[in-house]
């Protein structure tokens, strides 16, 4: 590739970006993946009250309410968290 004036430096940059904006991501989804199953190994994959379980023969159906609300908090304070020390 050449470098020096013109548009390939502008491509390059932003390549560059991308690739290290991609990596993070993907480190940041495999130490949350790694938490998340830690956490349910740790709890030993009890459901918490309020989550929905319904089982019939030949079909089950979770639908893990409450759980989901935590984890939506957790998520809401982790990124407050990120950006209050950002200012």
């Amino acid at each position: 590739m050449r470098s020096g004036t013109g548009i390939l430096p502008v491509w390059e940059k932003m390549l560059e970006t991308l690739g290290k904006t991609l990596l993070l991501f993907g480190a940041t989804m495999l130490f949350f993946g790694a938490l998340l199953w830690g956490l349910s190994k740790a709890l030993g994959g009890r459901l918490l009250p309020g989550d929905i379980v319904i089982h019939k023969p030949g079909f089950t159906f979770f639908f893990p309410v409450v759980s989901s609300l935590l984890v939506s908090l957790l998520l809401t304070l982790i990124f407050w968290l990120i950006a209050f020390l950002r200012r």
